[in-house]
């Protein structure tokens, strides 16, 4: 056999026979030498078919303290933390007696304007009373918390500036001798925007999973604040509500990045 050249024979391993290189079977004791026929290339040497080589498998992260195999573990809520801490700070600053209520609120006798728009925000974390706070933060907190974990950080500070902030604006062009504070607007955005795709489910005629009973009553209470709190605004929340309702669609449709 040539160096190069094409092999002569093979050694059948059963009878150890020489026989041709180009037949499937020994002649002699039958022995299957190979499955087919092999191939000749242009030289008159037999082509073996080679195996392709496979790409390794990509290397998975490590996992997380917390973290199950497929299953992503679940971050904390800081944005509607965020949300909430500054809303006790904000009750509990202004009932220590560092500053006036018109340094964060815009009072009876101001109009909302270029100079002081970013009352609209501190007034909005801001309560004077605390069955109130205590009310608002409940649903600022829990559905605050349900649309992080659903959708990211963005969903509740969005949602809670527009209801909380917006509506306190709104109600302060409405009624401009009116002084509004506190987080009912943000709390019934929060809370109507997380209700919206379990309204829609239930209108095609889907199951649920969310808790729609306990959700109507926490937000009746919401909304009731205004009996008990001259400064919680009826239409701040109902601008809050509003907002909850007409971004709980699009706002479902983001996905947890």
């Amino acid at each position: 056999m040539s160096a190069g050249g094409p092999d002569l024979f093979v050694v059948c391993k059963n009878c150890g026979s020489e026989v041709s290189p180009y037949i499937t079977e020994c002649p002699y004791c039958g022995n299957r030498l190979r499955k087919r026929a092999p191939k000749i290339d242009r030289d008159g040497r037999v082509s073996e078919r080679r195996r392709r080589r496979l790409a390794p498998a990509p290397a998975l992260p490590r996992l997380r303290h917390g973290e199950i195999p497929g299953i992503r573990a679940e971050t904390r809520p800081y944005a509607t933390i965020a949300i909430v801490c500054l809303s006790v700070l904000g009750a509990l600053l202004w009932r220590t007696n560092l500053f006036g209520l018109g340094e964060v609120v815009i009072g009876g006798a101001s109009r909302l304007g270029s100079g002081n728009w970013w009352k609209v925000i501190t007034a909005a974390l801001t309560y004077d009373n605390s069955g109130y706070a205590f009310a608002a933060l409940v649903a600022v907190m829990l559905y605050g918390w349900l649309l992080e974990r659903r959708h990211g950080p963005s969903a509740p500070t969005l949602l809670a500036l527009a209801g909380g902030a917006g509506g306190i604006a709104v109600a302060k062009l409405v009624q401009p001798g009116h002084v509004a504070l506190g987080g009912n607007g943000a709390a019934l955005a929060l809370l109507c925007a997380w209700a919206v795709p379990d309204l829609l489910a239930l209108q095609a005629g889907d199951s649920v999973d969310g808790d729609l009973l306990g959700t109507a009553v926490l937000g009746v209470v919401v909304a009731l604040m205004p009996l008990a709190d001259q400064n919680a605004s009826w239409i701040a929340e109902g601008v809050g509500a509003a907002v909850g309702l007409g971004l709980g669609y699009p706002v479902s449709r983001i996905r947890s990045v």
